[in-house]
C-alpha cells in the first residue's frame, strides 16, 4: 500500500485503521461473494435450457445463499449466531465450487472460466475464514469483560 493510502487511513490519534463496518455491505467477504454471485449468473445464462431446473437453479441458489447468509448473520444479535451463518455461507461457497466443476465436466464452461470461478470462490472462503476468526475473537473479548 502506498504512503498516500496509509495517510488517508490514519486517525487523529495515530496509526492506520481499517474502515468502520457499518453494514453487511461493508464486509470484504460480502463484496467478494457478490462478485461470485454475479459471475455465477453470467455463466449460468449460457448453460443449456434443459439445465434450467437442475444445475442452473442449484448453482444460483448456492450463490445467493453465500451473500444472503452473510447478511443474515450480520443482522443477528450474537457473535455466535453471526459465526454460524458465516459457516453456512462458507458451505454454500463450497457448493458453488462443486457446481462449477459439474459445469466444467459437462463442457458448459471452459477450463479458464472454471479456474476464474474457482479462484474467486476460494478467495471468498479465505476471507470468510478470517471474518469468522475475527468474530470469534470479538466474542471471546466481550465475554472476558
Amino acid at each position: 500500500m502506498d504512503d498516500s493510502k496509509i495517510e488517508k487511513r490514519k486517525t487523529k490519534t495515530g496509526p492506520a485503521t481499517t474502515p468502520a463496518i457499518k453494514d453487511f455491505t461493508d464486509l470484504d467477504a460480502w463484496k467478494l461473494a457478490r462478485q461470485l454471485r454475479s459471475l455465477v449468473y453470467t455463466l449460468s445464462r449460457k448453460f443449456p435450457p434443459d439445465e434450467r431446473h437442475t444445475l442452473i437453479a442449484q448453482i444460483r441458489r448456492a450463490a445467493i445463499s453465500v451473500t444472503a447468509d452473510l447478511a443474515e448473520g450480520y443482522g443477528r444479535y450474537s457473535y455466535q449466531e453471526n459465526s454460524q451463518f458465516c459457516r453456512h455461507s462458507r458451505g454454500s461457497t463450497y457448493e458453488v465450487r462443486d457446481h462449477l466443476t459439474t459445469a466444467l465436466d459437462q463442457s458448459y464452461i471452459s477450463v479458464s472460466t472454471w479456474k476464474e470461478g474457482d479462484e474467486l470462490a476460494r478467495r471468498v472462503i479465505q476471507v470468510l475464514n478470517g471474518y469468522i476468526r475475527a468474530t470469534q475473537q470479538r466474542r471471546e473479548q466481550s465475554a472476558s469483560k
